[in-house]
């Protein structure tokens, strides 16, 4: 069955495997060019954080804008593109083609054929997302700030560690379940690429609830001093310690900004800092990211399991 798996998918293997050196192609020309930039050109203490270092990191997002623009799309194309192309026409290309009536009623049974096939691609599937992860690592070294953003930046999180594994394994699983709703290619790739968005902005939304938010009470600044720091709410909070819903009305004057100056809501913000009003930041620290990275983790794996599940209990059921 590998040997077979391998004559009937390897189209999809070579050009994934083809995509994945040519990716790591780009980004090590990327990073050893800029790496050379950076050190031709960048001030005393640079990358880093600091003011003087801003006009080196807008200079590198400038030079290097397709890169960056190929870097944001990936957390959704990629696992769509794995759904579409080795997900769905799995078995809707089968049942299209007719082929499954064949390959079905040989020696080797449905349920085999389904196990072989399901572990062999899905434990292709798995190394290619732990391969791009690496990669996206690697090269991530030279394009940053002075500040990691891993955790914070939910993009960025979703292309290291082991979420893009877990992402390309469920993109994977969703490919075949819909290729048994419809036994049809193309409506099973619509399915796909419809159903990575949604499940990426839910699990957006539901990764604040990974883990109970700690809270800090902030004094002459609203801003968190951890930049990679997610943050899920804020509020102030008056001089008796009860927390508002809104921002306190008719203790301060607020002007409204014009311009890109901020000047009016920081000269709020310090009126009411002086009256005794606090803010309090609700976040999760950095120091949450292999917890969150195996909550998603967890959450995708055990998705992918009920997807591919399902799709084996249907076509066992209605082999034709």
């Amino acid at each position: 069955m590998i040997w077979l798996t391998w004559r009937q998918h390897r189209a999809q293997i070579l050009v994934t495997a083809g995509l994945l050196a040519v990716l790591g192609l780009l980004l090590l020309g990327s990073a050893v060019e800029a790496k050379l930039y950076v050190a031709g050109n960048a001030p005393p203490g640079c990358p880093g954080p600091a003011p003087a270092c801003w006009d080196l990191t807008a200079a590198l997002s400038e030079r290097y804008y397709a890169i960056y623009t190929i870097y944001g799309w990936m957390p959704l194309v990629a696992p769509a593109l794995i759904g579409a192309f080795w997900g769905a026409p799995l078995l809707g290309r089968e049942y299209e083609r007719g082929t499954h009536k064949l390959a079905w009623t040989q020696s080797v049974s449905a349920g085999r054929w389904l196990t072989a096939k399901l572990a062999v691609l899905g434990g292709m599937v798995v190394a290619g997302g732990l391969l791009l992860s690496a990669m996206i690592s690697l090269w991530r070294r030279v394009f940053w700030d002075g500040i990691d953003r891993s955790f914070g930046n939910l993009g960025v999180f979703n292309m290291v560690g082991v979420v893009p594994a877990a992402w390309w394994l469920y993109a994977f699983a969703l490919g075949t379940a819909a290729g048994v709703l419809f036994r049809r290619t193309l409506p099973a790739m619509a399915l796909v690429v419809a159903g990575i968005a949604v499940t990426m902005f839910t699990l957006f939304g539901l990764s604040a609830h990974y883990a109970e938010p700690a809270r800090t009470l902030l004094t002459g600044t609203t801003v968190l001093p951890d930049s990679d720091a997610r943050l899920v709410r804020a509020a102030w909070v008056d001089p008796s310690g009860r927390e508002l819903t809104d921002a306190p009305a008719g203790v301060c004057l607020h002007r409204p900004d014009t311009g890109q100056s901020d000047r009016g809501q920081r000269a709020y913000e310090q009126c009411l800092f002086g009256k005794g009003y606090r803010f309090a930041i609700y976040y999760h620290p950095p120091t949450r990211f292999w917890r969150f990275q195996w909550t998603e983790t967890a959450l995708l794996t055990a998705l992918s399991l009920a997807l591919a599940g399902a799709a084996v209990h249907r076509v066992l059921r209605r082999k034709v």
